[in-house]
């Protein structure tokens, strides 16, 4: 039984791929001018379909609107009960449908030529009356389903959601839309953050611990304990950064059995801190701490020393 699951599921997914490979063929000329037609659209792009289609409209409407190009979901049904009303005269109407015969589609096509919108048959029969009425053609033609009756919507729902993806990484490719804009529009959530939160936003949070080059080992630990990051910076008579101490550079000392109330800061410091600037996404800071294996780093821009920003200030974002 459980090699016949197996099987079934196997077989489901090179028919889908088999599916999605042979959308290449559909990547032409036609496809192009669509890309273009969509890039320069004054309006919204109105993305339309009914049963499993309507699905797919909605996320490629997510995932046009994230990327720069605004689009609504239009529900083919609801669109004929007064929805319609939603499409304005600089709007780009994309009617999603497999067979392009459902009679609400058929009605819809004939309701928005009448209006004089651009339409956009993505479709997977190239006769049907949508792709008769409309004005450009986005052809997601699949060979079969991969449902084992050849009945339910599978590889046409997975070539409609490709050609849809295809459409708006092009039309991201065309605005230049990079990983700022990205960060813009996907403020939520650990990803968003790691596109725009900075060191400068979380170093400020912490302490500044700080002692001098002279500083007794006593100052050190307290310093260390009081401001509870673990470390703190030293810095010289003019302020500069001269090195770091860290509460795993006193267990050292102790190990050592070299403890004495006259050791200064400067005598167990390590000399070469490892730094980052305020600029600095805060995901950078992250792949720094992991490719040295510290927990934490000095905060520093041309003025000197600002502070310190840890392992924990991450965590705590999300970041991780």
């Amino acid at each position: 039984m459980n090699s016949d699951i197996i099987t079934v599921a196997r077989a489901a997914i090179v028919a889908e791929a088999e599916s999605v490979h042979g959308l290449l063929d559909y990547v032409n000329d036609e496809f192009e001018n669509i890309v273009r037609l969509v890039y320069e659209c004054k309006g919204r792009i109105v993305i339309s379909g009914i049963g499993k289609s309507a699905l797919i409209a909605q996320k490629i409407v997510a995932s046009l609107n994230s990327t720069g190009t605004p689009a609504i979901f239009l529900h083919a049904a609801d669109a004929l009960h007064g929805d319609l009303g939603m499409v304005q005269p600089d709007d780009i109407v994309i009617i999603i449908s497999k067979s392009g015969e459902s009679p609400e589609i058929k009605v819809l096509a004939q309701l928005i030529r009448s209006f004089g919108n651009k339409m956009i048959a993505l479709c997977g029969n190239e006769n049907s009356t949508l792709v008769r009425f409309a004005d450009y053609f986005l052809n997601s033609t699949v060979s079969e389903e991969a449902c084992p009756n050849n009945l339910a919507p599978t590889s046409s729902t997975t070539a409609q959601m490709v050609m849809g993806d295809a459409l708006t990484v092009c039309l991201m490719k065309l605005r230049g839309f990079d990983t700022r804009d990205f960060a813009r529009y996907h403020p939520g959530g650990a990803l968003g953050k790691r596109l725009y939160l900075r060191v400068a936003d979380l170093y400020i949070q912490n302490e500044r611990p700080e002692v001098k080059e002279d500083s007794l080992i006593k100052d050190v630990i307290v310093e260390i304990t009081k401001k509870r990051l673990g470390a703190t910076v030293v810095t010289d008579k003019e302020g500069k950064i001269a090195g770091i101490i860290t509460d795993g550079d006193l267990r050292r000392m102790l190990e050592k059995d070299i403890y004495d109330e006259k050791i200064t800061a400067k005598d167990i410091m390590s000399g070469t801190p490892k730094t980052i600037h305020p600029s600095e996404l805060a995901v950078n800071a992250f792949q720094m701490m992991r490719s040295h294996n510290i927990t934490q780093l000095v905060v520093a821009d041309e003025s000197g020393y600002k502070g310190i920003i840890h392992l924990h200030d991450l965590v705590k974002e999300g970041i991780i």
